[in-house]
């Protein structure tokens, strides 16, 4: 990225950036939620109103632990893209997946199949293959001199065949103090090494924010909108007095909080802000397969975007681990075919015992005495103890013949 003025951004700016835009979308979109459940002819004060009582709610602090570990994962995510190529850094950052199902199984006791974990193995695999070293020695071979992108004038016919060009130069000793910063700050060297572990810590604390997320979620019947409100505005404290204040307080009071930046790095800012509520909405009114074509289309454009800007070679390697990556993505994500329900072959058995217990019952004629029908008569209910009761003339004649 080409340097504003000399000086590169600072990460901790973007970090707070990121998490203001997100809380103006998520705001309006919030806004826009409570306002179809009430009349046209609201005032606005009511609906600030409602909005406000469903932000701060009493349980509104159980977001402020997810919000600080986003916080720091997309701090990680500025460190990892610094150290890596755009498409080793998409590929790597699918570990999440894989750091989500474990969470989801310890602290959700949720069970996975066999064939997800399968899938975990595979994704697992295919991020180490990209991450494999593929640089022969003759690849080395770039560093040398008639070889190099720098090119530096040994001779006076050399600088004055450089032109214009030769006014940019600047009589410096070679041995000057800050030599060592100035080089770096030119040409930053990446080391893929703090690039792999940052994305991996991101990658941990992704699935931990998530699960938890979800979790509180569940919990609770707080419209989604509502809750990243809450998430994006809790966020701003760890992002604004450990990020700007404390981590880059005193370069940030030297040189500016917006210095460094330019259209690239808006852009950026911008697009991070914009992912978290592209997935919510692609998680809302889509399906897992728009979401696997999403991840997949990511990690191609990432790659391609790598090998037109920034000289990026594809190897065998990465073609092979990012061709597992998708697959695992996908089979992970696929829906499994329901089961059909098990049959009780105990209870089967014991019905069929109980039916055939009578099973001469239908050769045999009822019998009124058997069923439930001779247990009701048809005789009207006894008299009250107020009437009397008079003997009928036939027993009086039975008496008489006796």
């Amino acid at each position: 990225m080409p340097l504003v003025n000399g000086q590169r951004f600072h990460t901790s700016t973007a970090v707070l950036l990121n998490e203001v835009m997100k809380l103006a979308v998520c705001l309006t979109l919030s806004l826009y939620d409570i306002s179809r459940n009430l009349p046209p002819s609201t005032p606005a004060s009511i609906l600030f109103t409602a909005l406000f009582d469903a932000v701060f709610t009493a349980d509104c602090w159980k977001l402020a632990i997810p919000a600080s570990l986003y916080t720091l994962q997309n701090t990680l995510q500025y460190v990892a893209v610094s150290n890596l190529s755009a498409a080793t850094f998409q590929v790597t950052y699918q570990l999440k997946i894989l750091t989500t199902a474990v969470f989801s199984v310890t602290l959700l006791r949720r069970h996975l199949s066999t064939r997800k974990w399968a899938s975990l193995l595979l994704l697992t695999l295919g991020v180490a293959i990209v991450q494999l070293p593929s640089q022969s020695p003759l690849e080395y071979s770039s560093h040398k001199e008639s070889q190099s992108r720098i090119y530096v004038p040994r001779s006076l016919d050399d600088v004055r065949g450089l032109g214009k060009a030769a006014a940019r130069l600047v009589r410096r000793s070679a041995t000057y103090e800050g030599i060592q910063e100035d080089l770096k700050l030119a040409q930053p060297q990446m080391n893929g090494k703090v690039g792999l572990v940052a994305v991996v810590i991101a990658c941990i604390l992704s699935g931990a924010a998530g699960v938890y997320f979800e979790k509180v979620l569940k919990d609770s019947k707080t419209v989604l909108w509502v809750r990243n409100v809450q998430l994006s505005f809790f966020s701003l404290f760890p992002a604004f007095f450990i990020g700007v204040c404390m981590k880059d307080g005193a370069e940030i009071a030297r040189t500016g909080f917006f210095n460094g930046y330019n259209w690239v790095v808006w852009t950026a800012i911008m697009f991070q802000a914009l992912g978290g509520v592209i997935v919510a909405l692609c998680v809302n009114y889509a399906d897992n397969i728009a979401k696997n074509f999403a991840t997949s289309i990511s990690i191609l454009i990432s790659a391609l975007a790598s090998t037109w800007f920034f000289d990026f070679r594809i190897t065998s390697n990465f073609l092979f681990g990012t061709a597992l990556v998708i697959f695992a993505t996908y089979l992970y994500s696929k829906k499994e075919a329901p089961r059909p329900a098990p049959i009780n072959i105990a209870e089967y058995e014991k019905t069929t015992i109980e039916r055939n217990t009578r099973y001469d019952d239908h050769l045999t004629p009822p019998n009124p005495l058997r069923s439930d029908k001779a247990l009701s008569t048809s005789r009207p209910n006894s008299p009250m103890r107020h009437h009397s009761r008079v003997a009928s003339g036939r027993s009086k004649f039975a008496k008489r013949q006796e």
